[in-house]
Order: structure tokens, then sequence, then C-alpha cells
């Protein structure tokens, strides 16, 4: 990982936790991060996994519509997530506006046909993704959601006490990502209960849940960590 690139990483990071007006008008212009948007995709009303040739047909398009987005430049990243917790899949889309990114994610067949609902949020990152190998195949990384804990209050971050483990929680990034086994880290940017997402290539899911439970922020249930398996096009994380 460049120096550049690791600055931009560690920027990312320390946003988690800022509020949206403070993030967007101090610290996403400096660092450069860029502003993606992603669809987290859940059940949706007319769920299905029936052994039908219907089923079938509409979840071939829907693999086919998510490889057009990649193809195209639309999606940055998108795969399944590997557990059973109600969410399906995750992709990250490069669009101009939360409409646009909306748009295409209401246009997946699935998503049409009731069988997905695509939530959306606006977050940030350095821009690191590549082009998935060819041929394509899969890498199994593993996602963990930042959530706000209960140890979190409303307007806390200008405690010197809260300053001081904000510095620690950064240095543990720092940490984890010259072993590199944190590859990708950034916030959301809409200020609701999801905060920010790591992503880890480690050899297990009990190796990812160890490395989370060495952020100091977990550590004080100030964030919580929800971890699943990604499968994930292969070349597109560094």
């Amino acid at each position: 990982m460049t120096k550049k690139l690791f600055r931009l990483f560690i920027i990312a990071c320390s946003l988690i936790g800022v509020p949206l007006a403070r993030a967007q008008e101090k610290e996403a212009p400096k660092s450069k991060l860029v502003q993606f948007q992603m669809a987290i995709v859940k059940k949706g009303p007319k769920w299905s996994d029936a052994k039908t040739p219907e089923v079938a047909r509409i979840y071939q398009q829907h693999f086919e519509y998510v490889m057009s987005l990649l193809d195209s430049g639309k999606a940055i990243i998108a795969g399944p997530l590997g557990d059973d917790t109600g969410i399906l899949g995750i992709f990250i889309l490069r669009a101009k506006s939360a409409e646009e990114a909306t748009a295409w994610a209401v246009e997946d067949p699935a998503a049409r046909a009731g069988f997905h609902v695509n939530e959306m949020h606006p977050w940030w990152s350095a821009d690191i993704f590549r082009k998935a190998d060819s041929p394509l195949k899969f890498e199994t990384v593993y996602l963990a959601f930042l959530k706000a804990g209960p140890n979190r209050k409303e307007g806390d971050g200008q405690l010197p006490e809260v300053q001081e483990l904000q510095k620690a929680h950064l240095a543990n990034i720092v940490r984890l990502a010259n072993l590199k086994k944190l590859v990708v880290a950034g916030p959301f940017g809409d200020d609701g209960a999801l905060r920010g997402l790591f992503v880890f290539r480690v050899g297990s899911m009990q190796d990812a849940q160890d490395l989370c439970a060495t952020d100091p922020m977990i550590k004080i249930d100030r964030l919580r960590g929800e971890l699943h398996p990604w499968q994930v096009p292969a070349g597109v994380l560094p």
C-alpha cells in the first residue's frame, strides 16, 4: 500500500463517528475521499429460493445485471454474503448522485420481482478498487459493519477521553493495515446506526472476530462489529 493511499485509509477510518456535516465540510475534501453509494441487499416481500424455472430465470437475470454494472464501472465491487442473517449481499456503486445509484439498484431484475430490497447508503472510501481478474473467480473476505454501540453518546466526540480513545482506535487501524489484515475501511455518510465498514482478508471468521475485538472503540462498546463472510471478485481489492 503506498504512503498516499495509507494516509487516505487512515483519514477515512477517522471519520467514523464524526457528525455528517463536519465530515463533509472538513474531512472529505481534505482527504480526497470518494463518495460511493452502497446497496445492502435484503430479502424482499416476494423473496423465494424455490427450485423452479421462473425463480432460476430471475436470479440468472440478476447475476447478469450485476455483472453488467461491474463491467461498465457503475459498480466497483459486488458479491453475496456467505451467511443467513437476512442480508443477501452488497454492491457499491460509483454514481453522480444518490438518485442515480438508486435508479440503478431498482432496475435489478431481482428487485423488480420483489425478491430483493436494496437499502441504500452513502459511503466514503479512498478509491482503491481495481478491475476484477479474468477469468472471473471469487475470494472470501470478512466484512464488518461498525454500528453505534450503547456507550456512544450524542455529542461526546469532543470529550478529551473520547478523543484519546479515537487516537488509540486509529493506532490500531494502522497496526492492522501494516499487518495487511485490514484492506478496506470507510465511514457511512448518513449519520445513522451504521458508522463504518471494515473488510479483513484473513483465513477465517474467527480471525476476523479476533481482529475486530482489538479495536478500542469495540472494547468499550462504543462501536459494535457485525461480521459477515463476503464473496467478492478476485483482484478488485488490494
